[in-house]
């Protein structure tokens, strides 16, 4: 049997939802509609490393664009995304195709169209007179987060082009996954 030689790059939390930021999720632990949709089309699937669980642990707070556009944070991600850019030089250079990459749209670190950005999402919180009032300073603005933006960077410093994707957890069910994949 042949090999399908197509391989797509999935943000960690699609295939474990277990690493997100304590709270409510969209799902138990892997977000089936997608990955199903993956496997029945014969893909190959790498999942990438949790940059927020890799740099906070599972105690975490949740963050915004701007918390995490700082030289700390994008160099932890270009450490993350390193042994990737190999793997996929690798992969390319042995006739294996690339065919996606799979954000979260509206993360702050792993967003391909949008991330949620705040200017005022800062400080200590035991000072915050009015989380609600905080809540609605964040906006999604059409900027990749920031771990897809050091990844669409280090790939053009390569000169390799895949597509990038971006999946809205919120809207999941109005996936059409035939006509997206």
């Amino acid at each position: 049997m042949e090999k399908s030689r197509n391989i797509c790059i999935l943000a960690h939390c699609f295939i474990n939802a277990n690493s997100k930021v304590e709270g409510p999720c969209r799902y138990k632990g892997v977000l089936k509609p997608l990955t199903y949709a993956l496997i029945e089309r014969d893909y190959g699937i790498i999942q990438l490393p949790c940059p927020e669980l890799t740099f906070y642990g599972m105690r975490r707070w949740g963050h915004v664009r701007n918390q995490f556009d700082n030289p700390y944070f994008r160099n932890h991600c270009r450490k993350l995304l390193n042994p990737i850019i190999l793997q996929i030089k690798e992969y390319i250079a042995n006739d294996y195709k690339i065919k996606y990459i799979i954000g979260v749209n509206g993360s702050p670190s792993c967003g391909i169209d949008v991330s949620c950005v705040s200017n005022t999402w800062k400080g200590e919180i035991t000072k915050i007179e009015s989380i609600d009032t905080l809540k609605r300073d964040i906006t999604y603005d059409k900027v990749p987060g920031i771990y897809m933006d050091e990844f669409m960077k280090m790939l053009k410093e390569e000169n390799i082009e895949i597509d990038f994707l971006g999946i809205n957890e919120k809207d999941i069910d109005n996936y059409d996954f035939d006509k997206l994949l």
